[in-house]
């Protein structure tokens, strides 16, 4: 009898400047789609909640502090498990308020891209896929 596939939830932010530009983490080296940017964010732990994991891996990945109450979802991407590693269901928050500055503290930097220089990075498959829903959502 087959099992079934196991997914991991992970959140990101999409996190925008103001001026049409949104935040992109470069993931650090030694993980998983080393070097690629991505939408910051994370896995959601045990019992935890998907907004109370954003604002966790936010502050963790940029030293960031978000206020919950700006907190909106947006979409989600999945892809389906794949041998012996499991599915994953990211979803995706746009974050309207944050105090700090972001900066890359587990990752290879940070940076404030518009839609089409997005599209021009070296992504991982659901950054993607995210990406371009989220330009059909906030055109520039």
């Amino acid at each position: 009898m087959k099992k079934n596939p196991t997914y991991l939830l992970v959140v990101a932010g999409a996190i925008p400047d103001g001026a049409g530009r949104w935040l992109m983490h470069r993931r650090p080296l030694a993980k998983a789609h080393g070097g690629l940017w991505e939408f910051p964010g994370g896995k959601v732990e045990v019992s935890e909640k998907p907004t109370e994991a954003l604002i966790r891996e936010l502050h963790e990945e940029l030293d960031i502090e978000i206020d919950p109450a700006t907190i909106e979802p947006v979409s989600f991407a999945q892809r389906d498990a794949v041998d012996d590693e499991p599915g994953i269901v990211l979803l995706l928050y746009r974050v309207g308020e944050f105090a700090g500055t972001p900066r890359a503290v587990e990752g290879e930097g940070v940076g404030w891209f518009t839609a089409a220089e997005i599209d021009s990075l070296a992504r991982p498959p659901l950054d993607i896929e995210l990406a371009a829903k989220l330009r059909r959502l906030f055109p520039e």
